[in-house]
């Protein structure tokens, strides 16, 4: 894969805030919820906060094997990630991630015994890194008008419109980018 195919992906996951994160329940269901992308890694691996309480946790103890996706609405560009995701309570790993805001989400209700805080100390916090094992996206590579134009051309008699183009990123991809990003890392130390 060029590197240009791979920093179009990056930019895409980057752009993009939230992800829909697909789990597997024991009853063998697929659920989806919107996550916040906290970080991304060299090779497109992928962190998530979440609570150790969620259905979530408990999904992902069941089945790691996991679907994100993106979609960049005004574009139409997407992004779908095949992956394995591992869950932990590391407390250098939180801190390192740990953002502010995570207080609205991870703090008790006022008035209640429960634990939670919602600081970087709180128990109830777990990290997911989904581990990318294969990565679909479509990336716009055409101004909105002319995509706009070529979407009206179509309605009225013409041909399908060619919004972009759809490109697939395998593991082994993957897994040399994050090696080569080591290697920079490792000649950098």
């Amino acid at each position: 894969m060029s590197d240009s195919h791979l920093d179009d992906l990056y930019s895409l996951i980057d752009g993009i805030e939230v992800a829909m994160l697909v789990t597997r329940r024991r009853d063998g269901q697929l659920v989806s919820r919107a996550m916040q992308t906290q970080r991304r890694t060299d090779g497109a691996d992928l962190w998530f906060v979440t609570s150790i309480a969620s259905q979530k946790f408990e999904e992902l103890a069941f089945d790691p094997h996991v679907n994100l996706s993106y979609y960049k609405d005004r574009t139409r560009e997407w992004v779908s990630v095949s992956g394995k995701a591992i869950l932990t309570q590391d407390r250098d790993l939180i801190r390192g991630l740990y953002k502010p805001d995570w207080k609205a989400w991870f703090k008790a209700a006022e008035g209640t015994n429960d634990e939670r805080t919602g600081t970087v100390d709180d128990p109830n916090i777990a990290l997911i890194l989904v581990e990318t094992q294969a990565v679909s996206y479509y990336k716009s590579d055409r101004p909105l008008p002319l995509v706009l134009f070529d979407v009206a051309r179509a309605m009225v008699g013409g041909s399908p419109p060619r919004l972009g183009d759809q490109r697939d990123v395998t593991a082994e991809e993957l897994q040399a980018e994050a090696r080569r990003h080591r290697s920079e890392n490792e000649l950098r130390s």
